[in-house]
């Protein structure tokens, strides 16, 4: 028995591998996430207008990654393996090239590829040079066979990106919390869309008043009020938006009769009062509007027409509320492991891009503009200074120092030994202050049960918070939401009626 499930542990890990996890992440951020992230600029625009041109824009395409490479003295380019990164302290890294039109008066000049950086390329992944070789030529090339890889080198030293563990975005969570001695029943989701993240925060206060707050607006404001500023007027339809429960429409009839609008207009303008206080009246609206669009419940989307969506999905929240008030649901349990999502090397590469990909976007634009005033010929070749992605991403790697504040995010693989090094590789870290006892957090759950090692964490501060995954743990990827609505709607499910 005990040979037939070594074999078996075997078999499983010359499969998956120790950094399978990694490697796949890293290869998924390769083939979508790079592409997507170009995809959501679109175009690059800049404010140069003048008798010559009315307009100038730089249009995006296709973005390409090649092979690492090095280029020698005499400016001879020849492949580049980690073993000669590790000795020369250089950074195993491939150029990055993205296709990019100029578009200037509305009339589209020629598609060119322009070198935009490089990026650092995780061992073992798709662009490696390593991938492909077998044993007798990882040897001839410096490189150890059981190596598993899933790490970078940057600056010649070794560094992982270590699982970052969070609660799952776009979920409703629902609690208790105290304000002023009441017990208070909340709602909470972190609506996340294209690397922003928003917290909403549905709550029922005292004598069953609802409030909302959300980023982009102070202090809370009135659920009904929020409900008919997304297009929701009378009162039956907001009550329905909620629930069809008799007992629930109690509560909601009492928030009705609390509103102190009545319209969606008027509720635009209360919203208005709150996020642009003393400006022009029209400024307020749009800027409203905007707050409505862009920081409620973003990763339902940003248009106008969303706006019946996110009233149906507060509803939802609102309902949770209400059930957790009447006794007919728990709260949630934050430590359970179907409320948690695992950030790997994939996530966590597209995050950084994301934001360095902004930084030189705007630098592009800068010197387009800059070269125009100078009198110098439009080119968008000569506007984009790859040193400003490479230095971002190089630097945020060697660091460790990651958007969002996050440190430690990127660690220098631990070479103590051979287990220390697969160890490291399958570290989950959860980003809970280490200052804070979170008695809860850091205890054993029973979800970790084949998921994460019930053993295998460190002692003192970090116990429970700084975890491993278990040896044959299985990861599950994201899945397009459109895929599994096409299903819902083939079993027959049919799509909320909009008010």
């Amino acid at each position: 028995m005990n040979s037939s499930r070594r074999a078996l542990t075997k078999s499983y890990i010359e499969e998956k591998g120790v950094a399978g996890h990694h490697i796949e992440s890293f290869n998924d951020f390769l083939e979508n996430g790079l592409q997507q992230i170009i995809d959501e600029h679109g175009v690059i625009e800049t404010d140069i207008e003048d008798e010559e041109i009315e307009s100038f824009e730089v249009k995006l395409g296709q973005i390409k990654v090649t092979e690492p490479k090095i280029m020698e003295a005499d400016g001879s380019t020849s492949k580049l393996f980690p073993a000669e990164a590790r000795i020369r302290n250089i950074t195993y890294a491939a150029p990055m090239e993205l296709e990019v039109t100029p578009v200037e008066n509305g009339e589209e000049g020629n598609p060119k590829f322009v070198e935009i950086g490089s990026l650092p390329i995780m061992l073992r992944s798709r662009k490696c040079n390593l991938t492909g070789l077998d044993r007798d030529e990882l040897i001839q090339n410096n490189e150890d066979p059981m190596d598993p890889g899933g790490y970078f080198i940057i600056n010649g030293s070794e560094r992982v990106l270590v699982t970052l563990e969070d609660l799952a975005p776009n979920s409703i969570m629902v609690e208790f919390n105290d304000r002023y001695g009441d017990q208070i029943e909340v709602a909470k989701t972190f609506s996340k869309r294209e690397g922003y993240r928003a917290l909403i925060i549905v709550e029922r206060g005292r004598d069953s008043i609802l409030e909302v707050s959300f980023p982009g607006i102070s202090g809370r404001i009135n659920f009904v009020t929020l409900m008919r500023a997304l297009g929701i007027e009378t009162d039956e339809n907001i009550a329905n938006a909620v629930s069809t429960d008799p007992e629930i429409k109690i509560y909601m009839f009492e928030n009705l009769e609390e509103a102190d609008v009545d319209n969606t207009e008027s509720a635009i303008e209360v919203i208005g009062n709150k996020v642009a206080t003393g400006q022009a009246k029209e400024y307020r609206d749009r800027r409203a509007n905007y707050v409505l669009d862009h920081y409620l419940l973003p990763h339902l989307g940003n248009d106008p027409e969303d706006r019946h969506l996110k009233a149906h999905y507060l509803g939802r929240m609102a309902e949770s509320c209400f059930e957790l008030a009447l006794g007919r649901r728990d709260e949630d349990d934050k430590d359970h492991y179907s409320n948690k999502k695992l950030k790997l090397s994939g996530d966590l590469m597209e995050d950084l891009f994301r934001v360095s990909f902004n930084r030189l976007s705007k630098d592009i634009k800068y010197q387009l503009e800059r070269a125009r005033t100078r009198n110098r010929e439009l080119r968008v070749k000569t506007a984009v200074r790859a040193d400003v992605l490479s230095q971002r991403l190089q630097s945020a790697m060697a660091t460790g120092e990651w958007v969002g504040g996050r440190t430690g995010v990127s660690q220098l693989l631990d070479r103590t030994d051979h287990m220390a090094t697969l160890a490291h590789l399958r570290r989950v870290v959860s980003p809970l202050s280490r200052a804070q006892p979170h008695f809860e957090a850091r205890d054993l759950h029973p979800t970790h049960w084949g998921r994460i090692c019930p053993s295998e964490t460190p002692e003192g501060p970090n116990c429970g918070l700084v975890k491993n995954y278990a040896m044959a743990v299985e990861l599950t990827k994201d899945t397009d939401t459109r895929d599994f609505k096409n299903k819902l709607y083939n079993l027959g499910v049919e799509e909320i009626e909009r008010v």
